[in-house]
């Protein structure tokens, strides 16, 4: 695999000739990486390089800022989601995200995973959904006896479970997390990474992440991104599985990246 991969059926999410521009800025210049079905993939790579603005290309999350525009292709299971006729509230109920920062609402536990399925029409037993969802991010025992308490009442790695409980409460297929660890603490950080080595048993997921160590310890694939030669751009320059990132990669910046040297 590298950064030419050829679409094949065990791709579930793809990005072909993607350019993502602020108004006429292109700040990320013709990415093109796939990612393969119950995988972690990593996105890292130094700050400003475009890795969040990729991130949020999956799930036209960018649709929100006014002066974005995207050209290109994301393929999810063969289908564009850039399409004319795709409904990008039905993409983000595919394709949900986990934030950088913990954001519960500032409702009870019990709603906070509840509200994203009830506004999505969710017809079945809501108190089995909660449980499933709350369970799944395996914050089910912190929670069970206090559901009527605020989310914001538990501790930063609890909220950020709880929004991942959130997102699974919806029943994606892909799950994105932008530096899902950032603002946590060592023993926190590493309960959420093991919590998505368990969830790529039955989601794809995506992640963003300063952290090299993590990057190395959760992924199955890693893209790496850099700035294009003229700086102004992000592309990616090297896909491969992890393994071979960290200790082979092709390309010399790369090396240079995960070995510290600069970035």
């Amino acid at each position: 695999m590298t950064n030419s991969q050829h679409s094949t059926g065990h791709y579930l999410l793809e990005a072909h000739n993607l350019n993502i521009y602020y108004g006429t800025h292109k700040a990320v210049a013709d990415v093109q990486f796939n990612v393969e079905r119950h995988k972690i993939t990593a996105i890292i790579g130094p700050s400003g390089c475009g890795k969040s603005t990729v991130l949020r290309a999956f799930n036209r999350m960018n649709d929100f800022v006014p002066t974005c525009r995207v050209e290109g292709d994301v393929l999810l299971d063969g289908q564009n989601l850039y399409a004319p006729d795709v409904d990008p509230v039905e993409v983000r109920k595919r394709i949900g995200m986990v934030f950088q920062k913990p954001n519960p609402f500032p409702k009870t536990i019990y709603e906070n995973v509840a509200w994203g399925a009830r506004i999505n029409g969710f017809k079945g037993n809501m108190d089995e959904l909660v449980e499933s969802a709350l369970r799944g991010a395996v914050v089910w025992d912190d929670v069970k006896d206090n559901l009527h308490k605020s989310g914001l009442s538990l501790s930063g790695g609890q909220q950020q479970r709880l929004c991942i409980a959130r997102a699974l409460a919806v029943q994606p297929e892909v799950i994105l997390m932008d530096e899902p660890c950032s603002s946590l603490d060592p023993i926190a950080t590493l309960k959420i990474e093991e919590l998505m080595r368990e969830l790529k048993e039955r989601y794809t997921i995506v992640i963003v992440t300063h952290n090299m160590q993590q990057a190395a310890r959760v992924s199955d694939t890693t893209a790496m991104m850099m700035l294009t030669d003229d700086r102004q751009s992000g592309t990616v320059i090297e896909v491969n599985e992890t393994n071979t990132i960290f200790t082979r990669p092709k390309d010399q910046r790369t090396e240079d990246y995960v070995t510290g040297r600069f970035g």
